[in-house]
């Protein structure tokens, strides 16, 4: 039996993963910042070193750690799964209405680790936040933020290609 893919779950999915991108952009996440005068974790996609990390974290103070852990992180517990959800949809969708191509294959997993890294690094940021810049956790933690933010990259990347090939065979088409 087939399942087909309509491209409204895409479209529900993205308007969910960026409704909370920008709660958490406009909203928590600038408060962070204001608040340290530093940017929060979550918005330094290469990474920061153990220094970084205790002076963030010093310069948050007990409040800020707190906000980041009530406000912040449950935020980023949702987002990873709605965009995950998004790509995912969106590809399938593209494979179901057009074929499956390479893209589409390589574009789930992709999906799926990008949020596995995200759950990491959230992870990893909850444990800083209650214990501090323990040099290993930060290690790992800030590993998971650069994996998670080339895995994103990449994810997104290749949903552009995979919906811009139809774009671009419809184009041709036309023109021909």
């Amino acid at each position: 039996m087939k399942i087909g893919h309509s491209g409204k779950a895409a479209i529900l999915f993205g308007l969910g993963a960026m409704m909370f991108y920008l709660v958490m952009v406009l909203g928590t996440l600038r408060y962070l910042t204001d608040l340290a005068v530093l940017l929060p974790f979550d918005l330094r996609p290469t990474g920061y070193s153990q220094v970084d990390a205790a002076v963030l974290l010093e310069a948050l103070g007990v409040a800020g750690r707190q906000y980041y852990l009530t406000r912040q992180i449950p935020l980023d517990t949702l987002y990873p799964a709605l965009l995950a959800l998004t790509l995912i949809s969106t590809l399938r969708w593209r494979a179901s209405r057009f074929g499956p191509t390479l893209m589409t294959r390589i574009g789930v997993p992709l999906a799926i680790l990008t949020a596995t890294f995200d759950y990491l690094e959230n992870i990893g940021i909850g444990l800083m936040l209650h214990g501090g810049a323990d040099p290993t956790l930060v290690q790992a933690t800030s590993t998971a933020t650069i994996v998670k933010s080339a895995l994103t990259t990449a994810a997104i990347l290749v949903v552009v290609a995979a919906v811009a090939s139809v774009l671009l065979r419809r184009m041709s088409r036309q023109r021909a």
